[in-house]
C-alpha cells in the first residue's frame, strides 16, 4: 500500500507542475494522523500547524488560479473534520493572511475525546515571497520591527473575526493559530483579548522576537554573560523611564493567566531568542538579581528608547507566560528551521519548559 501510495504521489506532482509539493496535504501534510486524540499535546500542535498551513495554501491557490478540482488547500483542514467558514482578506492588497475554520465532527467519532476539540480555530499564514503578497507581508514586517503592529488593518480585521468567533463559541473553545507574520499578528490578538481576561487557546509557531540571535551562539558561558549584561541596561533604563516600570508591571499581571504555546527552533534567529528570554529570568533568580530580571523580562531596550523619544511603542515579544516546545533535529538550512512543515513531523527531538510569571 505504501509503494503504491508513492507512485500515486509522484503522478499527481508530475500531471500539475504548478504544484509545489509542500501544498498537497497527502504528500507532505500529516497523513498518519487519521485518529485523533484530541487530549494528546502532538495531535494538537499537528492539528494545528496543518491549518495555519491551509491559509498558506489558499493564498497559493487565489495566486495560481487553482480552482476546483485542482485547489489544493482543503484537504488540510478537511482531513481532520474541519470546515472553512471564512476567508480573511487583507483589505490593502485583497490577500488571503488567515482562515476561520470550524469543526464538524462526523456522528462516528462523537466521542468524549473529541468534546475536547475546538469549536472553532483561526489561522494566520506569514510572510509569501511572491509578488502578489511580497510587498504588503514586508510592510507588516517593519510594522513589527517598529512595535506598530498593532496599527495595521490586518491586525484589526484579525480582532474582529475572533470577537466574532467568541460570540458564536465561547472562548473556551476558540483557538488562535499563526506561524512567523502570522504567529506575531495571533500573539498581538491574545495578548488583547487577555487584557480583557479573554485567555485563548494560542499556537505561535516560529514567532518573531525583535532581538540578536544570541540563542545561536554556542559557548553557554558567553550568552549568559551578553543576556545578564542587557538584563541590567533593560531595568536600568526601565527604571529611569518614569511610569513605565508600573505600567509593564500592571500589564504583566493582568497577562498572567494566558500561557500561549510557542514552538521553536534553536536554527532560526527569527525566534530562537524566547528560549533566552525565559532561560535569562531563572538565571537572574539563581545569582541574586531576580527584581532586576523580572524588570528587564517586562521591557524591552527598543521599546524604551522609542517611548523616550516620545513615540508610541507596544514591543510584542513580551510575555509573561508560556509553554516552550523546541525542535533541536537537525535544519540543513534556514528555511528548514524556519518552516511550519516541521512541526508536523515525528521524528523530531523535542524538549518541553513552562514559564509561569509569578
Amino acid at each position: 500500500m505504501a509503494e503504491k501510495s508513492a507512485d500515486v504521489n509522484q503522478e499527481d506532482i508530475k500531471d500539475n507542475t504548478m504544484v509545489s509539493k509542500r501544498d498537497l496535504f497527502h504528500v507532505s501534510g500529516p497523513v498518519h494522523l487519521a485518529s485523533v486524540n484530541w487530549h494528546c499535546p502532538h495531535h494538537r500542535r499537528m492539528i494545528a500547524a496543518s491549518l495555519v498551513q491551509g491559509a498558506y495554501v489558499l493564498e497559493r491557490d487565489r495566486q495560481q488560479n487553482r480552482h476546483g478540482t485542482e485547489a489544493c488547500a482543503s484537504a488540510w483542514w478537511e482531513f481532520f473534520h474541519f470546515q472553512l467558514k471564512e476567508e480573511l482578506l487583507d483589505d490593502a492588497d485583497l490577500s488571503i493572511f488567515g482562515a476561520i475554520y470550524e469543526f464538524n465532527s462526523p456522528v462516528s467519532i462523537r466521542t468524549t475525546a473529541a468534546e475536547h476539540a475546538p469549536k472553532v480555530v483561526i489561522a494566520f499564514r506569514g510572510t509569501i515571497r511572491k509578488k502578489k503578497t511580497l510587498s504588503r507581508d514586508l510592510k507588516l514586517d517593519l510594522k513589527f520591527l517598529y512595535h506598530g503592529l498593532h496599527q495595521s488593518s490586518r491586525f484589526e480585521l484579525a480582532m474582529q473575526a475572533v470577537r466574532k468567533a467568541i460570540s458564536f463559541a465561547g472562548h473556551t473553545s476558540v483557538w488562535l493559530a499563526g506561524h512567523s507574520l502570522g504567529a506575531a499578528i495571533a500573539t498581538l490578538v491574545g495578548k488583547k483579548m487577555a487584557w480583557e481576561s479573554v485567555y485563548l487557546q494560542t499556537f505561535l509557531f516560529n514567532p518573531p522576537i525583535f532581538s540578536p540571535p544570541i540563542e545561536r551562539i554556542k559557548d553557554k558561558k558567553v550568552k549568559e554573560g551578553i543576556r545578564i549584561t542587557r538584563s541590567f541596561l533593560t531595568a536600568g533604563l526601565a527604571a529611569a523611564v518614569r511610569g513605565e516600570r508600573k505600567k509593564s508591571e500592571e500589564l504583566f499581571t493582568i497577562l498572567a493567566p494566558w500561557v500561549p504555546n510557542l514552538f521553536l527552533n534553536p536554527a532560526d534567529g527569527i525566534c530562537s531568542e524566547y528560549v533566552g528570554y525565559f532561560e535569562n529570568r531563572k538565571k537572574m533568580e539563581e545569582i541574586g538579581a531576580g527584581a532586576i530580571g523580572k524588570l528587564a523580562t517586562q521591557n524591552s531596550l527598543g521599546g524604551l528608547l522609542l517611548t523616550m523619544l516620545g513615540k508610541e511603542s507596544e514591543p510584542l515579544h513580551l510575555l509573561p507566560s508560556a509553554n516552550l516546545t523546541v525542535n533541536s533535529s537537525p535544519s540543513p538550512d534556514f528555511k528548514s528551521a524556519h518552516g511550519i512543515h516541521q512541526w508536523w513531523k515525528t521524528d523530531l527531538n523535542l524538549s518541553y519548559s513552562e514559564y509561569r510569571y509569578e
